[in-house]
Formats: structure tokens, C-alpha cells, sequence
């Protein structure tokens, strides 16, 4: 289910970040969290060696840094813009005002962070242990869906998220979409049998 956020953007003039540009740092403090107006951005959490984990790619009308936010600890990730993005900050004061106004968002914001914080469990919950396959599902299934019940990301994002190579990731998903789970598309994909994909990627590893 896809999310319109328009009133955390009222009155506001949005930031633009360029391609490259940092938004938000991990361990900063987290008194913000951002709405992507336009364009796509990336989550990502680095190691101390240096290393970098992608978590996730963030399109238009996307929520980023919210959990943080939320719990009001330091940043467990860092957000770059991938392409030019227009972003808009929302501190306590101004979503207080806006729930105020708006109380009909206090639940569909529930609902995003609980998708988040699933998404981010799935990273941290022996992901790297699991075989590829189980990794991409249950990746795919902490992806929100457009209004049109499609999935927007590329093989590339996709193996990204999970620490495998495309071509991995496209031998998965022919594999999935052969068991009926979902059908694929150009640079998106529509899950078919969510009940389906939720038993393969809760499955124990042999």
C-alpha cells in the first residue's frame, strides 16, 4: 500500500541534494526524519572496516530516517541521494501540528515504521546466513507497493540490499515467478502469492 504524505510537505520549501550529496549521517542524532518528494535515494549502513551494506533504495512519496526518529537514538544508517532529490525535514514541533490536523495519518505512520522496522530486522536477523534465495524473499516482502500493487526496483537494488550479484538475484526470481509467487516486469515486479512467499522466506534452512 502506498502512502501520500502531502501534508508533511505543506508550507514547506523543499532541500535539493544533488546526485552524491549525503542527507542524513549514521550515529548523528536523528531530530528529523525526511520526505522524498522527488527523486531516489539510497539507506545504506557502514561498517567499522569500512564496508557498506545497502538497506534500501527510496523513491517519491517515501519516508527516510523515521525510525531513528521515532525512538530517538542515533542513526543506524547513513542516506545518499542517487539521483537529484527535493526532500523535506519534519522535526516534533511541526508533526505534532500536523497529527493535530491530520490525526487520520497517526495510523498509516504506524504502519510505515512497523514496515521499516521489519525491514531493518531482516538485515540484522542472521540474514547473511540465509540462502540467497530466502534473503530475496524476504527482502521483497519489507518492499512497499504502489497504488498499483506493482514493485519498483531493479535486479541491481535488489542485489544490493542482499549481498548478491544480479545475476543471482534474476535467477531467483525466474525461479519465483515460475512457482507462481510473482510476475516480473521491466524494473518492477508484482507479488502474485504473498502467503506463499511469506512460508518460503519463514522456511528453516536444511
Amino acid at each position: 500500500m502506498a502512502y501520500h504524505w502531502a501534508p508533511l510537505a505543506e508550507g514547506q520549501t523543499p532541500r535539493i541534494y544533488a546526485p552524491g550529496q549525503l542527507i542524513y549521517l549514521q550515529g548523528t542524532e536523528a531530530d528529523v526524519f525526511y520526505y522524498l518528494l522527488s527523486g531516489k535515494a539510497r539507506s545504506y549502513i557502514s561498517s567499522a572496516s569500512g564496508g557498506e551494506r545497502v538497506l534500501a533504495t527510496h523513491h517519491s512519496g517515501d519516508l527516510m530516517g523515521e525510525a531513528s526518529f521515532f525512538d530517538a537514538c542515533p542513526r543506524v544508517s547513513s542516506a545518499v541521494a542517487v539521483t537529484e532529490c527535493r526532500v523535506v525535514s519534519v522535526d516534533r514541533d511541526r508533526l505534532d501540528r500536523i497529527f493535530r490536523a491530520h490525526p487520520s495519518l497517526a495510523l498509516p505512520m504506524l504502519q510505515y515504521l512497523a514496515r521499516t522496522v521489519r525491514m531493518l530486522s531482516s538485515h540484522v536477523d542472521n540474514m547473511s546466513f540465509l540462502q540467497a534465495d530466502r534473503r530475496v524473499a524476504r527482502c521483497l516482502l519489507t518492499f512497499q507497493e504502489e497504488t498499483d500493487g506493482a514493485l519498483h526496483c531493479t535486479h541491481e537494488e535488489l542485489g544490493a540490499a542482499v549481498g548478491v550479484s544480479r545475476v543471482t538475484v534474476s535467477r531467483v526470481l525466474s525461479e519465483f515467478a515460475r512457482r507462481g509467487f510473482l510476475e516480473t516486469g521491466y524494473r518492477s515486479m508484482r507479488i502474485l502469492d504473498r502467503g506463499a512467499l511469506i512460508d518460503f522466506a519463514s522456511q528453516r534452512e536444511d
